[in-house]
């Protein structure tokens, strides 16, 4: 059987991806993160703390807890995926395909992301709510 050379195009549902981007803008972290995770994974320890804002990856420092919570929630949602290096799972965070397709679209619209209503809020913070193991 001959492998196709055509990249395999992934859809995805309008449900899938309103809450993946909520989730994205409700995360505490900039563009500016996922723009470089697009390129390469980046270490847990480079969001957190002071050096995630000097990355501008944050605009406050974040303590590597809650940096690490935020992206496992990011992780469930289906935008991000840990790195895997010989030895297992690393401290560093990529991109996955509807990740990609969320960040270009942020980067090609406005820059930055957008900020989430008060609903967006809400409903995402009750859906991480009743997401959580018991």
């Amino acid at each position: 059987m001959k492998a196709s050379s055509q990249p395999l195009k992934l859809t995805y549902t309008d449900r899938t991806l309103t809450r993946a981007e909520r989730a994205l803008c409700c995360a505490p972290f900039q563009l500016t993160l996922f723009t470089a995770m697009k390129v390469k994974s980046v270490p847990l320890p480079y969001i957190a703390g002071e050096i995630g804002v000097k990355e501008t990856y944050t605009l406050n420092p974040l303590s590597e807890q809650r940096v690490e919570r935020e992206l496992m929630w990011l992780i469930q949602v289906g935008l991000l995926r840990r790195e895997v290096d010989g030895q297992g799972i690393t401290d560093s965070f990529r991109l996955t395909p509807l990740g990609r397709k969320i960040v270009a679209k942020w980067n090609s619209q406005t820059g930055h992301l957008p900020q989430p209503s008060w609903w967006g809020r809400l409903v995402n913070r009750l859906i991480r709510w009743f997401s959580l193991p018991f």
